[in-house]
């Protein structure tokens, strides 16, 4: 018989293998706005579905965690009483205090700090949208925003295609094709802490492709995230990847698209 899965050990090792990819840089930054900025553009099904739930319960509270720039924040204050945003990046917070400003928003409370390690009242809605993978502790992090809500909890997350081209090397490194946490890992953690989410996939399709200007780029990139600029073990087999599974147009190497978002919500009673 198969052993059974650990999903919440997982989803610790994932974050532990990982953490290089999720350091915190002026570049990283940049590059995570614009593709965020890029899917903005787009009606989302996600999106309509969280603001239908504030409009359907006027005056509501909802603490957005992880807000970065605040782009969520500065939607949902268009349907809510006050949105807490917190986020522990003094860039983000410093960008978003701006948009807000831009924006003539005025019932978005700020507040500095990593969750789970931040104390506010109850409210009642929280969201997540791609800030958890840095948390080792997934249970905690669940918990924390669980006792902090009244009605709903929402994640928003990465959906990765099990054939892509960091699922193929993930599998071959590690044994699965889990590349980094992602919703897979998070929805089967959460039925092992004894929550039953519902689902809702982005009608948006497939996220926007990499791009790399060339093999070499993409070989230090792919390395990157899989924690290994370390070692060239593995160098061989990852370049012979890319170079299957990489196309050239024009002056660019694009990756096969594989990643897209899903929103993942259930109900909590205090």
């Amino acid at each position: 018989m198969n052993q059974v899965t650990d999903w919440i050990c997982l989803w610790r090792e994932l974050v532990v293998a990982t953490s290089e990819r999720d350091q915190d840089s002026t570049a990283k930054t940049e590059r995570g706005v614009r593709n965020l900025n890029r899917r903005w553009a787009k009606t989302d099904s996600t999106r309509d579905f969280i603001v239908a739930q504030l409009d359907a319960h006027p005056g509501a509270t909802l603490v957005d965690i992880g807000a970065g720039t605040g782009r969520w924040a500065i939607t949902f204050a268009q349907h809510a009483r006050q949105i807490t945003a917190i986020d522990s990046s003094t860039t983000m917070i410093q960008a978003m205090r701006e948009n807000l400003r831009a924006e003539k928003i005025e019932n978005v409370r700020v507040v500095q700090g990593t969750w789970p390690h931040v104390q506010i009242e109850p409210h009642d809605f929280s969201f997540c949208s791609h800030a958890m993978y840095a948390s080792a502790d997934f249970p905690a992090f669940i918990r924390s925003m669980m006792q902090i809500t009244r009605r709903v909890c929402f994640l928003l997350m990465r959906a990765t295609t099990i054939n892509g081209i960091m699922a193929e090397a993930a599998t071959h490194l590690w044994g699965h094709p889990y590349d980094s946490p992602n919703f897979q890992v998070a929805y089967n953690a959460l039925l092992q802490m004894g929550i039953f989410p519902n689902v809702l996939m982005a009608d948006t399709g497939l996220w926007d492709p990499w791009t790399s200007p060339s093999l070499d780029a993409a070989l230090v990139e792919i390395k990157r995230r899989f924690g290994l600029t370390q070692t060239n073990a593995h160098d061989e087999f990852l370049t012979d990847l890319l170079r299957r599974r990489l196309t050239l147009v024009e002056d660019k190497y694009v990756w096969t698209p594989s990643v897209r978002s899903v929103l993942v919500y259930w109900k909590v009673n205090l």
